[in-house]
């Protein structure tokens, strides 16, 4: 007689076909942030474009982008108690899709920070600047969240992206620490972070020579929007 396992009365099962659904809806809900994520991409790459025709020199070093994959963002759905429903999941979590901007100087940041949300179609949702005011780790970078349109065969979706902008000094600093907070399974000797904070205010020394001698080589730095003005365009910010 073949054994029998019972199931607790309390257990949910769920059918194959459900599982499946479930899936391609989460596969197409991913699919919206990888097309935000294309868009933030290509408008970058027009900037860069023109700049590399018409300029002096390109402020764009490097872009990097990424959408987390199905598995990273359950977990942290079940980390923050978040459930299944898509419009819950959207208002929730806004770092579903990033793009990280490298530029060569400060004053790129905020200047490709300018000339990126004032295109009519981006709403700037949030906006913290670690650069003016570093986290208390050294951390330094000029964080944003913006909501892209994208247009999809059943019509308009607008859709948060995470956007990152860091000098190479910043990004070398965060890449190094990230290194070690995962060898160290976030649990970092004192004397590392010590260490490591020491290291930032180096990279931002290193940040404010090489932008001093670049403006010795190109003349004064562009007008561009100063940790006052981010104030004010935080109280201006479209509610997400």
């Amino acid at each position: 007689m073949s054994a029998q396992t019972a199931v607790p009365d309390d257990e949910i099962t769920i059918s194959a076909s459900a599982l499946r659904t479930l899936g391609d809806q989460m596969q197409r809900f991913l699919l919206e942030y990888r097309f935000a994520m294309q868009e933030v991409e290509t408008k970058l790459a027009i900037l860069r474009e023109e700049f590399l025709h018409m300029h002096e020199y390109n402020p764009i070093e490097h872009v990097s982008s990424r959408v987390k994959s199905v598995d990273s963002l359950v977990d942290k759905l079940e980390r923050r108690g978040i459930g299944n429903d898509f419009d819950d999941i959207r208002r929730e979590v806004q770092d579903i899709a990033g793009v990280r901007i490298t530029c060569s100087f400060i004053r790129d940041v905020y200047r490709l920070f300018d000339l990126l949300t004032q295109q009519d179609d981006i709403t700037i949702l949030e906006v913290e600047d670690y650069i003016e005011t570093p986290k208390s780790n050294g951390y330094k970078s000029l964080h944003t969240i913006l909501s892209v349109p994208v247009y999809l065969s059943t019509g308009r979706v607008d859709v948060p992206v995470e956007v990152q902008f860091r000098t190479i000094a910043m990004d070398f600093w965060a890449s190094l620490e990230h290194k070690i907070y995962y060898k160290y399974d976030r649990q970092v000797p004192n004397s590392l972070t010590r260490e490591l904070k020491h290291a930032a205010e180096i990279a931002a020394e290193l940040d404010t020579r090489m932008e001093r001698l670049h403006v010795q080589l190109h003349g004064e730095p562009a007008p561009r929007t100063a940790p006052l003005e981010l104030k004010e365009i935080r109280r201006h910010i479209h509610p997400a």
